[in-house]
């Protein structure tokens, strides 16, 4: 009997709890914790469709392909070219095609801009035309149009045409790709030096070398707030444009580029670094979303160190080499020349005179910079590199919040951050498991940016592994419900997580 009041009791008690819910939240839900991060647009959301890659070129009828270190560049920035040779004893059409990207998307009635720069090595009496075409890898033309070129051209001169398809590829197949022929009894023995060969679709609000109408349409239904663009240590021209955006005139990027001499950036390696900081930022702009923008920090991976040390994003530490501290001092002034690029009012900087110069004399909208990239993978180095890229960078832009890239709070950096970039990439268990994360965290000042975040692989102990080991290609139920449930702590804890940006966008 005594233990059946005693649990009448606790009943009793539990009844007498009252749970009041406050219709009013204890801080507000920053708009910019639903992001999206982004690595690269080549094949996806640029809208360019040739691929860079080396096997995506292909010969047709018996041509020549061969990659030259031009003795005339198109610019600094566009050292080598693409060499054909038409051989004697052919007909009909002779050239080179590119297979884009997983094929090409060709629709009828759309309307596609072409463009090639070609120029004569020596000079010949041909005359004839030059035929742009979209065409199935059978042959079957889908639409083309032809311009006029001449032997006489020996200086690089960018021609321009429009192909609106007529036919349709068979059920909708991107089994196309995008052709350049001449007449091959015409153009029998010529050689031609051809560069930066460009194939669009619309763009979304028709901006120049922009992006895919359709995929950025799509990303504006979701409605996303914030914008990262991280550069996975790829080749980027974060500054100044390819000739396909300023004329073939000055494309040196203000970043040095680090090339060896038989490696194009257009032609030998998958991306093309036609999409650089200027159509990022053009793109947030238009889609309402907040850029954070990463500058390079001293510090790269050992594969890219031929290529180049400047990206949009940053320079993956990944145990890669650092710059010295005496030597940081260019990498700075970069970093500055990037930010003034962005913000800097027109005039009172070369970088902000050339944002100006390319259609945006206003300054863009920018709040957030990050130093580095996963710099947990150089936390030595990262406390001299922080250190001397944010004293020096805070003096010229007080306005801007640095985010920190190591772990939080180790190693110690001074000046203190006030805002630091986490990532995490783990299994629906983990995140599941670890909704409550950030409620321990110390309400001191600083805030955090959950940088990167998805749930990759079902296996704990191989999370960067094959899928046959348990990586997921794709985002199932199972890894959105652990993601879904990391958010909710996300939300509850936003008083300190300022953002967030799910990993990556776009495969």
């Amino acid at each position: 009997m005594k233990s059946i009041v005693a649990l009448l009791a606790l009943f009793g008690a539990a009844r007498a709890v009252t749970v009041t819910v406050s219709a009013t939240a204890s801080h507000p839900i920053p708009t910019t914790l639903w992001g999206q991060m982004f690595e690269s647009g080549d094949g996806g959301l640029y809208g360019e469709r040739t691929s860079a890659a080396l096997n995506a070129w292909t010969a047709i009828n018996g041509a020549t392909l061969s990659v030259i270190a031009e003795s005339t560049h198109v610019s600094s920035a566009l050292p080598n070219a693409l060499h054909v040779v038409f051989p004697s004893g052919r007909t009909g059409p002779v050239g080179f095609a590119n297979s884009g990207y997983f094929g090409i998307k060709v629709t009828t009635s759309t309307t596609y801009s072409a463009s090639f720069f070609y120029r004569f090595p020596t000079s010949s009496s041909f005359r004839g035309t030059a035929t742009l075409s979209l065409q199935t890898t059978s042959g079957t033309i889908l639409g083309s149009s032809s311009v006029s070129i001449s032997g006489a051209q020996t200086s690089w001169q960018q021609l321009t045409v429009q192909i609106t398809p007529t036919v349709a590829p068979p059920s909708g197949s991107t089994a196309n790709r995008f052709v350049l022929s001449l007449d091959g009894a015409a153009a029998a023995g010529q050689t031609v030096n051809f560069a930066m060969l460009s194939l669009f679709p619309p763009t979304f609000k028709g901006r120049a070398n922009g992006m895919r109408a359709d995929v950025a349409e799509a990303e504006i239904t979701w409605k996303v707030k914030l914008w990262l663009n991280d550069g996975n240590g790829t080749p980027r021209k974060p500054l100044r444009k390819v000739a396909s955006v300023t004329g073939a005139t000055s494309t040196q990027s203000t970043f040095p580029v680090l090339l060896d001499t038989n490696i194009s950036l257009d032609l030998l390696v998958h991306p093309s670094s036609g999409l650089g900081l200027l159509e990022y930022l053009n793109w947030c702009e238009d889609s309402g979303m907040q850029p954070i923008m990463a500058i390079w920090a001293g510090s790269y991976a050992p594969e890219l160190r031929h290529l180049l040390l400047s990206v949009i994003g940053s320079g993956f530490a990944l145990g890669g080499t650092s710059v010295a501290e005496a030597a940081l001092t260019p990498y700075i002034q970069q970093a500055a020349d990037q930010i003034n690029f962005a913000i800097g009012v027109n005039g009172t900087s070369a970088a902000a005179t050339l944002r100006a110069s390319l259609g945006h004399p206003e300054p863009f909208k920018l709040t957030f910079v990050e130093v580095g990239n996963e710099d947990f993978f150089a936390s030595t180095s990262y406390i001299y590199r922080w250190r001397d890229f944010v004293n020096a960078l805070k003096s010229q832009f007080p306005q801007i919040h640095f985010i920190a890239t190591s772990n939080t709070f180790n190693p110690v950096l001074s000046p203190v951050p006030t805002e630091y970039d986490v990532h995490v990439y783990q299994t629906p268990t983990w995140f599941a498991q670890n909704s409550f994360f950030y409620d321990g965290f110390q309400r001191n000042g600083t805030k955090y940016f959950e940088g990167e975040y998805a749930a990759i692989s079902t296996n704990a102990n191989d999370i960067f592994g094959t899928p046959a080991d348990g990586r997921l290609t794709f985002p199932t139920m199972q890894s959105s419900s652990g993601e879904a449930a990391f958010m909710t702590g996300l939300e509850r804890n936003s008083d300190i997580v300022f953002a967030a940006s799910y990993a990556p966008l776009l495969n």
